[in-house]
């Protein structure tokens, strides 16, 4: 056996443990996964009784779904805003940022602690505390926000942030706090995604545009920003899959609202797999989530596998 025959099957067999594992808990349990999504379980025993896409269709027709169907059309309008506005917070506030601190301020390195710290957290602890803050409380005994803005004699702005039920159109404006603590926790990821990128420019490049008399909005527009775009790409796949499957955020600090406000398809999927024992509609919501996740995550893997082979 050659040498690097050798050497490839001693990487195979060490990948192995980690190969079967995937392949088990992953793959696997997707597929079972689907298959339950495909059957008739309805309740603490199984039943895998055939019954094709009929989970699927309830969720999507009012006709045969009821509740359930009008509830999971919310979920997904709730989701897709979400999804919009936290990219643009995180993506925008986090650019910013990275801007600022690329200048060298004095005291950088505080500064960069301080935004990134809130990514140490979990999303439950985010929630928990996020929650506090924006808990509305009574008109009589306003709290977080609200008491804040009594203090300072701005009692016409208060509101019922996460337990309000006013909408513009599908968006609910509940949904405003929810994303306001999302982009709390990861503006920093993107902080430091851009301030790494900004870093690695060459500064002969600014440089040499600002001799040839480009002002400094021309030098991010037509030099910085074009080079950014790989990070943009990244950041936004990255932020988008953990939008579309995002459950203990909203969980912990508003669960799925009054008129469902605030639900999306985890706490859906949660509170009828879990609660509700109904399995088989659970999983088929699972998948759906699967494949909105997919369609954000497979185009990219796909790009990046090709641009690694032409290179």
């Amino acid at each position: 056996m050659s040498h690097a025959r050798k050497e490839r099957w001693t990487a195979f067999l060490i990948l192995l443990p980690s190969i079967i594992l995937l392949g088990i808990f992953v793959y696997g349990f997707i597929a079972w996964t689907m298959r339950v999504s495909l059957s008739k379980w309805d309740g603490i025993t199984p039943d895998y009784t055939w019954v094709g896409f009929e989970n699927f269709h309830r969720l999507f027709s009012k006709d045969i779904g009821g509740v359930a169907a009008i509830r999971f059309r919310i979920d997904l309008w709730n989701t897709f805003f979400f999804t919009v506005l936290f990219l643009l917070a995180c993506v925008g506030v986090g650019m910013l940022l990275a801007i600022l601190l690329d200048q060298r301020i004095r005291g950088e390195g505080v500064f960069r602690t301080v935004y990134l710290f809130p990514m140490s957290l979990s999303f439950v602890v985010t929630g928990v505390v996020w929650q506090w803050i924006f808990s509305p409380g009574t008109a009589s005994r306003p709290r977080g926000v609200n008491a804040l803005l009594g203090m300072m004699g701005l009692e016409q702005l208060q509101w019922r942030w996460f337990t309000s039920t006013e909408s513009i159109g599908p968006f609910h404006l509940a949904l405003i706090p929810v994303i306001v603590a999302a982009a709390w926790q990861m503006t920093g990821y993107t902080m430091a995604m851009y301030l790494a990128g900004l870093r690695g420019i060459p500064e002969e490049l600014r440089e040499a545009a600002r001799v040839d008399g480009a002002t400094e909005t021309q030098v991010y527009r037509r030099i910085i920003m074009p080079m950014l775009r790989p990070i943009t790409l990244s950041a936004l796949i990255v932020l988008g899959h953990i939008s579309l499957k995002i459950f203990d955020l909203i969980y912990t600090m508003t669960g799925k609202g009054p008129g469902f406000v605030t639900d999306v398809p985890g706490i859906f999927m949660f509170e009828t797999t879990f609660q509700g024992n109904h399995y088989a509609q659970g999983a088929a919501i699972s998948i759906v989530m699967l494949l909105m996740v997919a369609l954000v995550v497979v185009p990219y893997l796909v790009t990046s596998m090709r641009g690694e082979v032409e290179r």
